[in-house]
């Protein structure tokens, strides 16, 4: 019995055309889409097109042009079809007019880089990696941030958008996402104390004396390290210790000779700071002491893991500094650097006075003129 009679042919025939012309048809539609000048045809478009407009990948010195396609669409066929399927949630939103305006455009902008990032993060920068590649990397002939943050990527394991996420687009505010962090060290703070492992505190905090119920005898600041001797109705005493510059008794430094800030001492509390030790600095030819304070401070606001600030400040540095620079190592500057090159960006960040703190004592912890642990004291090298 024959399979096909000759009359089933010409509709066998019209089939298999209608079928290549529906595949080969949908395969232009996708490819289509994909352009640049479709991706930026919508009216919601016009503000991230400025901002890619503005950006090394739109224009440069090599005349090397990375278009919407390149970052944002996969080359793997899975993944592909997956965020080509997935763009209909675009197309929802540009006819609700989800992003019709200025303040909806902004007010949206952190989810939709959040969920690109978290994207390239899975992918682990596939589509970066289309055109960059660590093997292909001249690292000699890099700037000298890259040069040395690359090999400790490449070691780690990192991938690009960890350090790379504003090098097409504006990043945007990011307080919201900033205030997560610090909510989660609240949390962590608010365990009881009961032993006497050293505490840190999670932002700036009042303190008195120890044993006194007397007014604030001063301010304690982020990450300062304390030892705490007592927990009582709430409150920790601690001795809190650092150095002091001959002749100034309203500070205490975290490390002789550096602008590395412990604490604030009011002038009624500073006869009894104690003076342990004194020591020369050659550079500056001053003399500091060693010192040390006994204080109180609230309970719920210290942290006995100061790896878990150093995580929050990290990134805080990741989601607010790396769209202008990159990630810049801590050791690329002294730590009394520090202080005046986050002061100088703070205003072009979304961080607010107490996370510039957190921040600034983080990378001064690591600076190239300190040698330090995490959970330890910083020394001078």
């Amino acid at each position: 019995m024959k399979i096909f009679s000759k009359r089933r042919w010409p509709f066998i025939a019209l089939i298999a055309i209608a079928t290549l012309l529906v595949v080969a048809g949908s395969a232009v539609v996708l490819h289509k889409t994909s352009d640049t000048a479709f991706c930026v045809s919508c009216h919601s478009m016009s503000r991230p097109l400025a901002e890619y407009q503005g950006s090394i990948h739109f224009q440069n010195h090599a005349g090397i042009r990375a278009e919407c396609a390149d970052c944002h669409v996969p080359n793997e066929p899975l993944a592909w079809m997956a965020t080509k399927l997935g763009a209909s949630k675009d197309l929802l939103g540009e006819l609700t007019g989800k992003l019709d305006s200025e303040e909806q455009y902004n007010a949206h902008k952190l989810a939709m880089a959040e969920s690109v990032w978290q994207k390239m993060k899975a992918s682990d920068s596939a589509t970066c990696r289309s055109c960059h590649s660590f093997a292909a990397m001249d690292m000699l002939g890099q700037r000298p941030e890259a040069r040395k943050a690359h090999p400790v990527a490449l070691k780690s394991g990192e991938t690009c958008i960890d350090c790379h996420r504003g090098v097409a687009h504006i990043l945007p505010d990011m307080r919201a996402s900033n205030a997560s962090g610090a909510a989660q060290l609240t949390a962590l703070a608010a365990a009881a104390k009961t032993d006497n492992r050293p505490l840190y505190p999670i932002s700036t905090q009042p303190f008195t004396l120890a044993s006194h119920d007397g007014p604030a005898a001063g301010t304690l600041f982020p990450a300062a390290e304390l030892l705490p001797y007592r927990h009582k109705n709430g409150r920790t005493e601690a001795q809190l210790k650092g150095w002091q510059q001959d002749g100034s008794t309203g500070a205490i430094y975290a490390a002789k000779g550096k602008r590395i800030i412990s604490a604030i001492v009011a002038l009624e509390a500073a006869p009894q700071i104690k003076i342990l030790a004194t020591e020369e600095d050659s550079q500056t030819e001053t003399s500091w002491h060693r010192v040390s304070l006994d204080i109180a401070v609230a309970s719920d606001a210290l942290i006995a893991d100061r790896d878990k600030l150093w995580q929050q400040a990290a990134s805080l540095m990741t989601a607010n500094c790396t769209g202008c620079h990159g990630l810049t190592a801590p050791d690329h500057y002294t730590a009394n650097q520090w202080t005046g090159v986050i002061k100088g960006m703070a205003s072009r960040t979304s961080l607010d006075t107490e996370q510039l703190r957190l921040l600034t004592r983080y990378a001064q912890q690591y600076a190239s003129d300190m040698k330090s642990t995490a959970q330890g004291e910083p020394h001078e090298k």
